[in-house]
């Protein structure tokens, strides 16, 4: 095993679209950074429908070009369905200014674009890299790393950036983990070859679907650009006991329980194993402290239900760079004004229609009949991600409003 230490300006863990954007940004601004990856892309990834709002921190980290030339399915907009009932949400006519459209993709090749663009940037990107330790004490970080060679070496950074989603690299090793505030729910998902002829079937659309009887119960069906598409529900953990056999077995009962469902999906092949999660709603005592922050999913995660994960974890990438990019040059930075807080605002917002979508009230206020056109662009700007812009009363005063909406609508 060998053995050596590395200097670097800025570490990221993780080379996930927040590591990826927060690289290909602190890049630009002429800083050296160090992107360490414990896996090899491409590698398999939920978070498949990206909202709008996502676009313009593409555009910000200079890889439009490299992801439109990708080939991924064009989406405009959600289409929702409950019991017969349908509606759909264009998010071209939204409230908020900026990007309309954007893409479903599979986040394998999604997210290989992202980590070459920063590669060609001149980020020094190594997969197969795995964080063992920190030492945040000394003036200077110096983490430990471990290759799937055999290999090890030390790391001595400026600032770590902590994008490593789902693994919570520094949560876990820093002790930073709190309960989630969510109940503890359950995901079965897949990748099927769709073959959906359906003539109202919309492809430019993710299509989220309430159980016909359980409204807490949804499914997604993300479709791609070859033919194929994502498929998965959301439940309860307990609700599935009611299913035998293994995982692939119990996700087509329960799709089979949404007549709809069963029609788009009647000629589809399944040809690709069942994944499960469950508990992935997580949260942080902290979301910076000496020498580091969290991005993403690796600080909190809400639920998948608006697509809200790959969005979160951009805007978290955007303020971070700009925030470490002053402390780098000798500014004063306070983290909490211009990271945490405006942070927690979008992430707040998500919340409040996350809570709204489990207790029926956002479900009333999306398939309501003849809706106001301003208050239904207002919540279409919220669905397609633009979460923090406060211009928009369904985000500066989420709560109330959604109240207030959700009694004129079920009057």
């Amino acid at each position: 095993m060998n053995s050596s230490e590395l200097t670097t300006d800025v570490l990221i863990i993780g080379a996930g679209p927040a590591g990826a954007v927060a690289a290909g940004l602190l890049r630009k601004k002429g800083w050296r950074v160090l992107v360490l990856e414990k896996q090899h892309f491409p590698r398999f990834s939920i978070g498949e429908s990206l909202l709008p709002q996502c676009m313009a921190f593409v555009a910000e980290a200079g890889m439009t070009e490299a992801v439109e030339a990708g080939g991924f399915q064009y989406k405009n907009g959600a289409a929702f369905h409950h019991a017969g009932r349908d509606t759909a949400f264009d998010f071209r006519e939204k409230f908020s200014a900026g990007p309309g459209t954007t893409f479903q993709v599979e986040r394998g090749q999604f997210d290989h674009i992202l980590a070459t663009e920063a590669e060609k940037a001149g980020v020094d990107v190594r997969f197969g890299h795995e964080i063992l330790a920190v030492d945040f004490e000394s003036d200077v970080p110096l983490v430990e790393v471990g290759t799937d060679k055999g290999d090890a070496y030390q790391v001595s950074a400026r600032f770590v950036l902590d994008a490593s989603g789902f693994g919570r690299v520094l949560p876990r090793l820093l002790e930073l983990e709190t309960p989630s505030s969510f109940p503890v729910r359950m995901a079965l998902f897949t990748h099927v070859a769709d073959r959906i002829d359906a003539a109202d079937y919309d492809r430019d659309k993710i299509l989220i679907t309430v159980h016909p009887e359980h409204r807490d119960v949804w499914y997604w069906l993300i479709p791609f650009g070859n033919g194929r598409s994502s498929l998965g529900v959301v439940v309860r953990p307990e609700f599935m006991g009611r299913y035998q056999g293994d995982a692939g077995e119990r996700l087509k009962q329960v799709v089979d329980e949404d007549p709809n469902l069963a029609r788009l999906l009647a000629n589809a092949q399944w040809d690709t194993p069942v994944r499960e999660i469950r508990g992935y709603s997580a949260n942080v005592k902290q979301l910076w402290g000496r020498h580091f922050a969290l991005l993403g999913n690796a600080a909190e995660f809400l639920d998948p239900v608006f697509s809200s994960g790959v969005t979160i974890a951009m805007k978290s990438a955007s303020l971070a760079a700009e925030s470490l990019d002053r402390q780098l040059r000798g500014e004063s930075v306070d983290w909490d004004a211009s990271f945490a807080e405006p942070l927690k605002k979008g992430v707040d917002t998500f919340r409040t229609y996350v809570d709204g979508w489990y207790d029926g009230s956002f479900q009333d206020v999306i398939f309501a009949e003849n809706p106001s056109v301003p208050v239904r662009e207002m919540v279409s700007s919220i669905l397609a991600g633009y979460a923090w812009d406060t211009a928009n009363p369904y985000v500066s005063e989420s709560r109330r409003r959604l109240r207030v909406l959700t009694e004129l609508c079920r009057e």
